[in-house]
């Protein structure tokens, strides 16, 4: 897939991301605990998928973002325990001390992913710069 076309998938899946956190405001719980268990499938599977292309990848891809890559998914797996430890919890200030706590993750991941665009964006450019070095040393 050409980078201008991974760009735009990536563009409407953060629309797409924006819409539907704007409508979880107005949802039942249980619909919304439908969307949330469908959300976390969906970002496995997109994980598994990363890593299997990562896989594929080596010796493509440099060292430092198959790093990144690895310490994405340790990154990944604490989070989902924590999920999972925090689900058990019953007390309402344990509750309410969760929710925070999601909250404050939701914005950190979502500050996470606004530094992979920014990270994205120089390797998008300098791989274009690559090309025009390598067209210019064709040419001469």
């Amino acid at each position: 897939m050409a980078l201008s076309d991974q760009l735009t998938k990536l563009s409407a899946r953060v629309k797409e991301l924006e819409d539907r956190a704007a409508e979880a405001t107005t949802k039942a719980k249980n619909d919304l605990q439908k969307e949330v268990d469908d959300a976390r499938e969906a970002a496995q599977a997109q994980g598994d998928a990363l890593r299997k292309s990562a896989e594929a990848s080596k010796g493509k891809i440099s060292a430092w973002w198959d790093t990144v890559q690895s310490s994405w998914n340790e990154h990944l797996a604490e989070v989902r325990q924590n999920v999972r430890d925090k689900k058990a919890a019953h007390d309402v200030k344990e509750a309410q001390k969760a929710a925070d706590q999601a909250d404050d993750d939701a914005s950190f991941a979502i500050d996470y992913a606004y530094a992979a665009v920014e990270e994205a964006e120089y390797a998008v450019l300098d791989a274009q710069l690559a090309h025009k070095e390598a067209d210019d040393l064709a040419k001469s």
